[in-house]
């Protein structure tokens, strides 16, 4: 299969339709996240349906000081990992093709959420995500499209949009790529130099901390809902020899009423002794929230979250983020 390489919406829509159209949507440089993307995108449309990538360096999304005229842009090489990948077509539109008339005066924002971690660091940056995403969607007229769990509160608001002012398209989060080491894809990874790359890791580093000691906390957890759970009862299971029980009850009795605390801390030490590294981590935030609209969380919450992190190493921002599930608290009575 040859990938077609599109750059105007009329070429796209003259294209016969088969199937559901999947839309993935980058800024180019692919790397194996995307193509990671584009494999799930391929599964989901069927052998016909169609798979579009598109490829546009979205300026409303960057802001002052940001990296816009370095942000690499390898369309040939973009095409031949989308189609390596099974893309039936690369849409790479031009500004004027994207925004005729120059920059639009009408543009989606993000609300709330918009201002919030990343939208905090970047004023504007989800207003801009938005509002192209927006166009694309329009352009492309997919069945469904796909975005990276990595960038979990773009995610996020993506789905906000489409919920509440009805896209009626389906949008699909796909788990975060990782290196070998740990280190989530990314565009940016290219910028670190060895020293800073090892720095680097503390990040992933730090969100596995923070699972890990969620993880634990869940198995007690679980192990208090099949035991008892108060003292005297726990005291009662030590006499016949159930001290092993009782030990868990006890433990959960204390470690439950903090669970979201201690995954902050978990992820926090390693944070912390990273700011000592040469070259150091400049953390921007580290946050433990609730991907319906990114508050952080309270230590009774349950449900779904996200332990997200970004931090500056030299003059590269990185971010990353793990989904974690926080189950309902209580024991056998």
């Amino acid at each position: 299969m040859t990938t077609a390489l599109l750059s105007t919406a009329d070429e796209l829509h003259a294209r016969v339709r088969r199937g559901r159209r999947a839309v993935v949507m980058t800024m180019g440089a692919l790397h194996e996240g995307h193509a990671t993307l584009i494999r799930t995108a391929r599964e989901i449309a069927g052998p016909d349906g169609e798979v579009v990538v598109t490829v546009f360096v979205n300026p409303l999304q960057f802001g002052a000081g940001e990296d816009l005229d370095r942000y690499p842009r390898t369309l040939e090489a973009d095409v031949k990992i989308a189609e390596q990948a099974g893309a039936d077509a690369v849409f790479a539109p031009s500004a004027e093709e994207v925004y005729p008339g120059g920059q639009p005066q009408v543009r989606v924002t993000a609300g709330p959420m918009g201002t919030l971690l990343e939208g905090a660091s970047r004023p504007g940056h989800f207003d801009g995500v938005l509002t192209v995403v927006a166009k694309l969607l329009h352009l492309t007229r997919p069945d469904v499209a796909l975005f990276g769990q990595k960038d979990a509160q773009q995610l996020a608001v993506i789905r906000r949009m489409v919920r509440d002012l009805n896209f009626g398209i389906e949008i699909v989060g796909v788990p975060t790529v990782r290196e070998t080491d740990g280190l989530a894809l990314s565009s940016r990874n290219r910028y670190l130099s060895v020293d800073e790359r090892r720095t680097a890791l503390a990040l992933s580093r730090a969100l596995f901390a923070g699972r890990d000691r969620h993880a634990a906390q869940e198995a007690l957890r679980a192990r208090a809902r099949e035991v008892p759970s108060t003292r005297a009862r726990a005291e009662a299971l030590s006499a016949i020899g159930e001290s092993r029980a009782a030990a868990d009850a006890h433990a959960v009795a204390k470690a439950v009423p903090n669970a979201a605390a201690a995954v902050r801390a978990a992820a926090r030490t390693l944070l912390d002794e990273a700011v000592h590294y040469d070259p150091p981590l400049e953390l921007d935030y580290l946050a433990l929230v609730d991907p319906s609209d990114f508050t952080e969380i309270d230590d009774d919450f349950t449900g779904e979250a996200v332990l997200a992190v970004a931090a500056r190493v030299g003059t590269t921002r990185l971010i990353d983020n793990i989904p974690l599930t926080f189950a309902a608290t209580g024991a056998a009575s």
